[in-house]
């Protein structure tokens, strides 16, 4: 980190931060599906006065393995397993904002991060492909970190560019979220043309459900493909 403003030379050692993330719940009672992450910030032992924190995650594809049927369901991500090598990538999951308040050596906030079920958004789509394991995700920081000089002054400096930290997200905890808001179901996004014809079948055809809707609509998977 570097200080800023004309008195930083006087302004005296900025505060270094580390960041680690040591764990992640489901958040019982949130409005949204919403994905709890500890977060421990470490100075080593200097003052911080606060730290507007700004954290992208980033989910590292290429850091777990995958099996066949995580393969498939990925094809529209990434393409065909030949082509990972080049495919293969990273992918954005959220961005988010946090006001660390003032501490003194370290402390550890709560990082909410609000969940999507729509499988339209890629992060969502890698995350509901994967059967078991855990998802390897990146956590990137910026911001701005507040402290007193030695006479008092509050200063300001960046939050070095790289500060990093990584975690695995067992993806047990992801889908026990899911399933607590969206219980044995998914979404869909169509266009509004596509829907309103859908409408007009279910109430032409008086198909109590949209399950019934796609049940009709659909042919049958054989049993041996099942």
């Amino acid at each position: 980190m570097s200080a800023a403003g004309p008195w930083a030379a006087e302004a005296g050692p900025v505060p270094e931060v580390a960041f680690a993330v040591e764990g992640a719940a489901r958040v019982e009672h949130a409005a949204v599906p919403t994905l709890r992450f500890a977060l421990r910030a470490d100075s080593g032992g200097a003052a911080v006065r606060s730290i507007l924190l700004d954290t992208q995650i980033r989910i590292a594809a290429r850091r777990r393995r995958y099996d066949a049927a995580a393969t498939d369901r990925l094809f529209e991500l990434f393409g065909p397993r030949e082509d990972w090598a080049t495919n293969l990538n990273s992918l954005l999951w959220t961005r988010t904002t946090t006001v660390v308040p003032a501490f003194a050596g370290a402390t550890t906030i709560d990082l909410d991060v609000p969940c999507t079920y729509d499988l339209e958004v890629a992060a969502s789509r890698y995350l509901d492909a994967l059967g078991d394991g855990e998802v390897p995700l990146e956590f990137l920081f910026s911001g701005a970190l507040f402290y007193a000089a030695a006479d008092g002054r509050l200063q300001t400096a960046r939050i070095s560019w790289d500060a990093e930290a990584e975690y695995r997200l067992p993806v047990a905890v992801w889908k026990e979220t899911m399933e607590r808001h969206f219980p044995g179901t998914a979404w869909l996004r169509v266009d509004k043309a596509t829907f309103d014809r859908l409408c007009t079948y279910r109430s032409t055809r008086a198909l109590p459900t949209w399950a019934a809707v796609f049940d009709e609509l659909l042919p049958a998977v054989p049993e041996d493909e099942t």
